[in-house]
């Protein structure tokens, strides 16, 4: 069974997934970050492939991405960083990225490698659902790596059952159409978007604008749990990660 399925059958709210680029702060921080995750109770982890032009993402997660790149992270290094990293780690691992890195890679090496690994799903923001069930589906399930699609506020209600039924894993709702690293705005626009999805039956996570132990709750009465990542990559930048998901959980 893979690990994300594993996590949403053993555990009904309050899941706490983390993300952080690769190869930060430091190039070879990628996996002690993952065991410093899994050992205060993390229940899953987004890895992020840094790239020069991550349009989603805000201020702080840019430049924690060019910090890694500017380490000389590159994706071969990172599955090369990650290749034992299932000896420490057993936690769902997803690695979140841009389709033209994977696509420049080969797309099936890239999944081949995912798969030896043990990396368990995959979020990719600009690769379009069409475009993954006519060209890539088939090479994901070959390799038994999950495909999670993303929905926000602005998603129309055929749209939004149409990803519920195609995510793999769980659906990544976007908590605001903005990027990465601002405060989510609890509004009247909010609150429909949020009584709205919490009709939602299949596993979800909301992403975008948690980064305190209020907003992760606010978050988790509406979807199984809640991603946090701007938030995280400030207290690793500090040095105060542990003591950082300690006051989350």
């Amino acid at each position: 069974m893979n690990r994300i399925d594993s996590l949403f059958q053993n555990k009904k709210q309050d899941i706490l997934s983390i993300y952080f680029p690769a190869g930060y702060p430091n190039l070879n921080d990628t996996v002690p970050n993952l065991e410093l995750l899994q050992k205060a109770g993390v229940d899953m982890v987004e890895i992020g492939i840094p790239f020069s032009d991550p349009l989603a993402d805000g201020p702080a997660i840019q430049a924690a991405a060019k910090q890694a790149l500017d380490n000389g992270m590159k994706l071969r290094l990172l599955l090369e960083q990650l290749k034992s990293v299932r000896k420490t780690v057993d936690i769902p691992l997803v690695l979140m990225g841009y389709w033209n890195t994977i696509y420049n890679y080969g797309v099936e090496n890239f999944l081949k490698e995912c798969e030896n690994i043990g990396i368990d799903g995959l979020i990719v923001p600009d690769l379009p659902l069409d475009e993954f069930e006519l060209h890539y589906k088939s090479e994901f399930e070959k390799y038994g790596v999950y495909n999670v699609l993303l929905a926000c506020p602005e998603t129309e209600e055929k749209r939004l059952q149409k990803l519920i039924s195609s995510t793999q894993g769980f659906l990544y709702l976007v908590s605001s159409s903005a990027t990465t690293g601002g405060s989510m705005k609890v509004n009247e626009k909010q609150n429909t978007y949020f009584d709205r999805i919490k009709q939602i039956e299949s596993p979800s996570l909301i992403g975008f604008g948690i980064n305190n132990k209020e907003s992760f709750e606010y978050a988790c009465q509406y979807a199984d749990g809640a991603i946090i990542g701007t938030a995280f990559i400030k207290a690793l930048e500090k040095n105060e990660a542990k003591s950082f998901i300690n006051s989350i959980k």
